[in-house]
């Protein structure tokens, strides 16, 4: 009987992968919760002691979270001020913003060159990109102008260009 195998089919007799080690599971520290707390969230602000909460309560802590909570008014404008004195030279320097400062129309230099590209000029609205961006990729696109790598080019930064505005337009960037 030596050939016999000791696994010998469905279903499995045996134990399944008795060599691994059990899994460690934090479950959430919200009190009755017994779902998986993956998401870390602050006990205090000076601390890097965590909570850990599963997803649906990390939002509702995050949403009552309040940073200044138990100081005195006094105490959260000084840190604030502090904050804001510490921070102040990344404000100046503008390097934070990445498409730069913005004109009177509120774009940025990046924006601005989007809009060149479209051949358009601030303050343009969505309606008035779109427009014309389809004109222009038209013209430009390359199953009407095979094998012209300046028209491919140019159609690649049409849709950059437009990319690049589109955004500007997304309930996100608000």
């Amino acid at each position: 009987m030596a050939g016999l195998k000791k696994h010998w089919g469905f279903p499995r007799w045996s134990e399944y992968r008795t060599n691994r080690d059990t899994a460690q599971i934090r479950l959430c520290d919200y009190q009755g919760c017994d779902k998986k707390g993956e998401h870390p969230a602050p006990k205090s602000p000076h601390t890097d002691e965590k909570w850990w909460f599963c997803t649906g309560h990390v939002a509702e802590y995050n949403k009552n979270w309040n940073f200044f909570e138990g100081m005195k008014d006094e105490e959260a404008k000084a840190y604030a001020k502090a904050e804001r004195q510490k921070s102040g030279s990344y404000a100046k320097a503008d390097v934070w913003s990445w498409g730069g400062k913005v004109d009177q129309h509120g774009f940025s230099k990046v924006e601005r060159d989007a809009l060149k590209e479209l051949k358009l000029e601030p303050p343009a609205t969505l309606a008035e990109i779109k427009s014309q961006y389809r004109k222009l990729v038209k013209k430009y696109h390359p199953d009407l102008n095979k094998g012209d790598q300046e028209a491919d080019q140019k159609f690649q930064r049409l849709t950059f260009a437009y990319e690049v505005l589109k955004g500007r337009f997304s309930p996100l960037a608000k």
